[in-house]
C-alpha cells in the first residue's frame, strides 16, 4: 500500500496576469535538477488575442526553484513558435539530462484547427538551459508525449511516447536509436511507423479507455518507472460511465522497457480537489513530470488544464505494492482454506448467506461472530472459533444471537431483517457488540449489547438487552466502539449516509449515552476507488504511532467493495494522519465477485496475533474468508505517508 499527499502548496504555478505569454494557463510542468536548482519547464497559455482567428497560443516557458521544486520564479518564455511545423503552438515539455545535454521533447502544432496530421513531436537541444541551442522536427506522423531515457538501455538511446494519440486508438511506443541524429531522421521514422505494432508497449485494460505517456523515466533498482496517464471510459461506454482522468504507474524491465513488471491497480491520484475539477478543462490530473528526493517521489502534474500542482508518495511503498515480486507482502494475503465458512442447507438460519463476521482474540483463540441469513432473509448472529485464526475448530448449529425487539422484527414478508455486521470492542471484562438493526422497513439503526468474557467464553449467551444508539430518521449503521476511554471519553465511529463519523460519549451507559452527532472523519473521494461511499470495517487497533482503521470504499463506477486504511490520531482519532491512496483488499477470487452482492470484500473482524494482522470478512455477501497482513508494514507505509511534503 502506499500514501499519496498533495502539497500544501498547491497549486505551486498558476497563471501570471501581467505576463501576456502565460496569461491564461501556466500547467504540465517537467522539472530537470542542475546543481542546487530545479528548473521547471511547463506549457503556457496566453492572453487571448482578438484580432488573430487562433485567439491563444501555448509556448514552453521556463521557471527556476531552489531545492524544495515549488516555487518556480524568474519565470520567461523559452521555446516559442519559430518554424513551420510549430507556428501553431508548442505544448506539453518533457526534458531529460542526457549525455551532456538537456533534451525538451514537446507537442508541436502546424495548423489550425488542430487535427491529427498537424499534430507532431518535435525536441528542442540545450546545453545550459539558458538558450535553445538547435531545435528539430522529430516524427512525421501524429504523435505526442515523447520522453526519453536518461541513459543508454543495452548500448541503444531510447524514447517511449504516445503515437496516434488522435486518430485513436493510440499506441504507446518504444524507439531505440544508434546515434542521437537519428532522432530527427525522416527516413527512420518512416520505415518505424509501418512496423508500428512491433514496438507497441500495451498496457491497456480495455478498449474504451485511453493512454499517454507522463513523465520521463525514473531509473530504480527495480526497474524503470513511468508514471503516466490512464484515462477511464475515453471513448464511450455501453454502461455510459463517466470519463475519469488518472495519474497511474508502471515498472517497466531495467533491460528491456518493452516488458511490463509490475504496475499500479487503479489511480494514484484522480481529480478531487477544486483546483483539479474546475478550470479551463475541468476535472483533470496530467502527470508530466518526477523527481525522486531520497525515498520520496514527486510527480508534478497538471490541474484542469489551468495550473501546475505537485503531489508525493514513498518510492518504495509504491513499488513495493506494484512490483509482481514484492506486491504480496505489501497486501492482504488470503487462506488458501477460503472460504472458511458457508451457508448450511440444514441449518435455516444460516442456509442463504455467512458473512461478515466480526472477531475477537481471547484465551489465544480467535472467536468469530458471523451474520447469517435465513432461508426467509432474517439475520442471526453464528459463532465459530479457530485456535490458529485459519482453521475452524468448532462451529455451533444454533445462532447465538437473534431478533429479539420490535426494531429488529421483520414487518415485511420475506424482507431484510434482524441483526446484521456485528462489531466487538472489548473493553475491561465486557465485550460490547455493534450491529444493524433493521426492521425490513428502515432506515436501519445501529444496536448495542454486551456480554461478560466469562459467560462467552463458557457460551452462555446472557446478552444485555439491546439498546438503539443512533438517531432516528437517518441511515446509520457501520458502527464500533474504541476498546478504551479517551480523554473525551468513549470514541464511537458510525456511517452516516456515504461518510464515516464520530461521537464521543461519556460513560457506556447507552440508556443516557448514545450518539448525538456526526464528527466527519472522511468521506468519498471523488473518481476514486472509494468514490461512492465509505465505511469502517472492523474496530481499529493502536499502535505507538496511533490508531490503525480499516474502511471499506465503494466505487462509484462499478459498485465494487474494495478495503482501505487510515491511521487516526492517538489522542483524538477524529485527527486523520494519513489514508491509503490504493485499495489494500478488493475482490479477486470467484467467492468475492460472484454471491448474492458481486464484487464484495467485507471486513468486520480483525485480530492481531504477534505482528500478524487477520482480517475476517464477508465475500460477495455469502461467505466468510480471512486474510493475513504484517501490521508493522501496514503502519509503516501509514507513517511515512503522514510525513510526505514536510
Amino acid at each position: 500500500m502506499y500514501v499519496v499527499k498533495r502539497s500544501d502548496h498547491n497549486p505551486i504555478l498558476v497563471p501570471n496576469k501581467n505576463h501576456y505569454w502565460e496569461e491564461f494557463a501556466t500547467f504540465n510542468l517537467c522539472p530537470v535538477q542542475k546543481g542546487n536548482k530545479i528548473y521547471g519547464f511547463y506549457r503556457a497559455i496566453s492572453a487571448v488575442d482578438k484580432i488573430l482567428k487562433q485567439q491563444q497560443v501555448s509556448i514552453i516557458g521556463k521557471g527556476v526553484s531552489n531545492m524544495s521544486g515549488i516555487h518556480f520564479d524568474n519565470r520567461e518564455p523559452f521555446i516559442v513558435p519559430e518554424e513551420p511545423w510549430e507556428v501553431h503552438g508548442c505544448e506539453d515539455p518533457r526534458v531529460t539530462f542526457f549525455e551532456g545535454k538537456y533534451y525538451i521533447f514537446y507537442t508541436a502544432l502546424s495548423g489550425f484547427p488542430f487535427k491529427a496530421d498537424n499534430i507532431k513531436v518535435a525536441v528542442a537541444v540545450t546545453k545550459d538551459m539558458k538558450k535553445v541551442d538547435e531545435r528539430h522536427l522529430v516524427t512525421n506522423f501524429n504523435s505526442k508525449a515523447m520522453t526519453l531515457f536518461p541513459e543508454r538501455i543495452n548500448g541503444k538511446i531510447t524514447v517511449i511516447f504516445s503515437a496516434h494519440t488522435d486518430m485513436p486508438p493510440a499506441k504507446v511506443c518504444i524507439a531505440q536509436f544508434d546515434n542521437i541524429e537519428q532522432l530527427w531522421d525522416e527516413s527512420y521514422w518512416t520505415k518505424w511507423e509501418k512496423e508500428i505494432d512491433t514496438h507497441v508497449v500495451d498496457f491497456t485494460r480495455n478498449s474504451y479507455d485511453h493512454l499517454e505517456v507522463g513523465a520521463p523515466p525514473v531509473k530504480t533498482k527495480y526497474g524503470w518507472l513511468l508514471v503516466y496517464s490512464h484515462i477511464q471510459n475515453y471513448f464511450p461506454h455501453p454502461d455510459n460511465l463517466d470519463r475519469i482522468f488518472g495519474i497511474e504507474a508502471l515498472l517497466l524491465d531495467i533491460d528491456d522497457p518493452t516488458k511490463i513488471i509490475g504496475r499500479t491497480k487503479g489511480p494514484i491520484l484522480a481529480p478531487e480537489e477544486s483546483y483539479e475539477l474546475s478550470g479551463y478543462i475541468a476535472n483533470i490530473v496530467f502527470p508530466t513530470g518526477a523527481l525522486v528526493k531520497k525515498d520520496t517521489l514527486s510527480i508534478y502534474y497538471g490541474a484542469a488544464d489551468t495550473t501546475t500542482c505537485v503531489a508525493y508518495v514513498n518510492l518504495t511503498d509504491l513499488i513495493s505494492s506494484m512490483y509482481v515480486k514484492t506486491a504480496e507482502e505489501w497486501s492482504f494475503k488470503r487462506s488458501p482454506t477460503n472460504p472458511i465458512i458457508s451457508p448450511k442447507s440444514e441449518n435455516s438460519w444460516e442456509a442463504t448467506a455467512t458473512f461478515n463476521p466480526a472477531a475477537v482474540l481471547l484465551d489465544n483463540k480467535v472467536h468469530i461472530l458471523y451474520r447469517t441469513l435465513s432461508s426467509d432473509n432474517t439475520s442471526y448472529l453464528g459463532y465459530a472459533m479457530s485456535k490458529d485464526g485459519i482453521n475452524i475448530d468448532e462451529r455451533l448449529n444454533v445462532p447465538i444471537y437473534s431478533p429479539r425487539e420490535d426494531f429488529e422484527m421483520k414487518k415485511v414478508t420475506n424482507g431484510n431483517s434482524g441483526c446484521e455486521d456485528p462489531r466487538i470492542s472489548q473493553i475491561g471484562k465486557k465485550l460490547y457488540i455493534c450491529y444493524t438493526a433493521y426492521d425490513s422497513i428502515g432506515p436501519p439503526r445501529v444496536a448495542i449489547t454486551s456480554i461478560t468474557n466469562k459467560d462467552f467464553l463458557e457460551h452462555k449467551w446472557n446478552w444485555s438487552k439491546p439498546i438503539l444508539i443512533t438517531p432516528p430518521g437517518f441511515d446509520d449503521k457501520d458502527t464500533c466502539i474504541f476498546p478504551e476511554k479517551l480523554k473525551e471519553g468513549y470514541f464511537v465511529l458510525h456511517r452516516v449516509g456515504n461518510e464515516i463519523c464520530g461521537d464521543y460519549l461519556r460513560t457506556l451507559n447507552f440508556e443516557n449515552d448514545v450518539i448525538k452527532k456526526c464528527i466527519r472523519i472522511i468521506g468519498p473521494r471523488f473518481n476514486s476507488w472509494d468514490g461512492l461511499k465509505v465505511g469502517i470495517s472492523a474496530p481499529p487497533i493502536k499502535t505507538k504511532y496511533g490508531w490503525v482503521l480499516l474502511y471499506h470504499g465503494v466505487s462509484k463506477s462499478h459498485n465494487t467493495y474494495r478495503v482501505g486504511v487510515l491511521l487516526l490520531d492517538s489522542k483524538d482519532p477524529a485527527i486523520v494522519l494519513a489514508r491509503s491512496s490504493d485499495a489494500i483488499f478488493e475482490p479477486e477470487t470467484d467467492y468475492e465477485k460472484v454471491g448474492i452482492v458481486n464484487n464484495v470484500v467485507f471486513p468486520c473482524g480483525m485480530v492481531l496475533k504477534d505482528d500478524l494482522l487477520y482480517i475476517y470478512y464477508g465475500g460477495a455477501d455469502k461467505v466468510t474468508g480471512v486474510a493475513t497482513m504484517k501490521l508493522s508494514n501496514l503502519v509503516s507505509a501509514l507513517v511515512r505517508g503522514s510525513k510526505l511534503g514536510e
